[in-house]
């Protein structure tokens, strides 16, 4: 894991290379989710500003002595990621390490924590102190977990539209508090 958190970079090296990809794409998916790194980059501008951590969150964060690291596998144009990854770094800022680690230039770390199968992002893993795996979470709340449930459920009435913009009214109501809680009781 050490070598992963090696190669990871920094939020705002992310959000560079996320306009870069959008400005000067390098290859037929960056051409193609054009649109998908545009709406990432706005949103998560959006939870920047709007975002503020809560104080009984950081209090608990505090109680629990987390001398630990956060490595986040992400990638700019995913709409769970552009809701939670810039909550988490703010919210751990000052506090505990966090870097990102791309998931389209080398699949090896996703390819250790797959959801149901899957290369979903972002995925948060939760190091100590030596680089050892504590936990990990990931890639959207519980409550998202149970939109996509039932768009799964019943894809005719419950569309994929949907589920996308339910999902998104979600995350800019919650604006990250549910996936802070959710991470925090795994720390």
């Amino acid at each position: 894991m050490e070598n992963y958190w090696e190669k990871g970079i920094s939020f705002e090296e992310y959000v560079h290379i996320g306009r870069e990809r959008l400005e000067n794409p390098s290859n037929q998916q960056e051409i193609d989710y054009k649109h998908y790194y545009e709406l990432g980059l706005q949103r998560m501008d959006r939870t920047l500003k709007k975002y503020i951590p809560d104080e009984e969150q950081l209090k608990e964060l505090t109680s629990k002595n987390f001398d630990g690291k956060i490595l986040i596998i992400s990638e700019v144009w995913c709409g769970d990621a552009s809701a939670t990854v810039p909550v988490l770094v703010k919210f751990f800022e000052g506090k505990n390490d966090v870097r990102i680690f791309l998931r389209d230039n080398d699949k090896s770390l996703i390819n250790q924590f797959l959801t149901n199968g899957t290369e979903s992002i972002p995925k948060v893993i939760i190091l100590d102190k030596d680089f050892n795996v504590k936990n990990s979470w990931g890639p959207r709340p519980k409550y998202g977990k149970e939109l996509l449930m039932k768009y799964k459920a019943d894809p005719e009435n419950y569309t994929k539209d949907h589920f996308y913009n339910d999902l998104q009214m979600y995350y800019a109501k919650n604006r990250g508090k549910d996936a802070v809680q959710e991470i925090l009781e795994l720390l």
